[in-house]
């Protein structure tokens, strides 16, 4: 039975758990979720699914969370239906991300939607002013391992991003991208 399946067969009870959780203090879901991190079993990516249900600002169906992935500022992440997020994953929400439908992000990527300036002389880098353009990827996208997606960037329907790649612009629609930074490598 594949993940979509196992997903219509405890829909009911997922969804309630979930308007269950939506009533719970946000340390309390962060507790819960850091208990979960270690685990991979079919339990563990349930309780992460029912507390991003909860408290993100919107999740589809079918949405799977891998081991020790972090999410930070639930409340700026919108996600589609058929989305799996692999282990050691780091999704910093600071700025919106919006991730569509039938998207894949391999492991130990990076979405970071917030980005340091260093305008002002007079400050630290780090003291500056901090954008939040925020991030998007659309349907049908596959991420590969070792990604760092940068804030602003938007990732267009049915586009591949080979492993290990830094995007820091847009890419096209049915492109493959890849590097440090990533260029267009060929169209698909």
């Amino acid at each position: 039975m594949n993940g979509r399946d196992k997903f219509e067969r405890f829909r009911f009870v997922l969804y309630f758990f979930s308007k269950i959780f939506k009533f719970f203090p946000k340390f309390i879901c962060n507790l819960l979720w850091h208990c979960s991190m270690p685990f991979n079993g079919m339990l563990s990516k349930s309780l992460r699914y029912v507390l991003l249900k909860a408290k993100a600002y919107s999740i589809g169906d079918n949405v799977s969370i891998g081991a020790n992935t972090i999410i930070k500022h639930w409340e700026n992440l919108s996600c589609g239906d058929n989305v799996s997020i692999h282990e050691f994953c780091m999704i910093d929400c600071d700025g919106k991300i919006t991730i569509g439908n039938n998207v894949s992000i391999a492991h130990a990527t990076s979405l970071v939607a917030a980005n340091h300036t260093w305008n002002d002389i007079s400050n630290p880098i780090k003291y500056n002013p901090i954008t939040k353009i925020g991030i998007t990827i659309k349907d049908d996208v596959w991420i590969g391992c070792g990604t760092r997606i940068l804030d602003g960037v938007v990732i267009n329907n049915r586009s591949i991003v080979a492993a290990g790649a830094v995007v820091n612009k847009e890419v096209a629609a049915n492109s493959l991208v890849g590097g440090v930074p990533a260029k267009i490598i060929k169209k698909i």
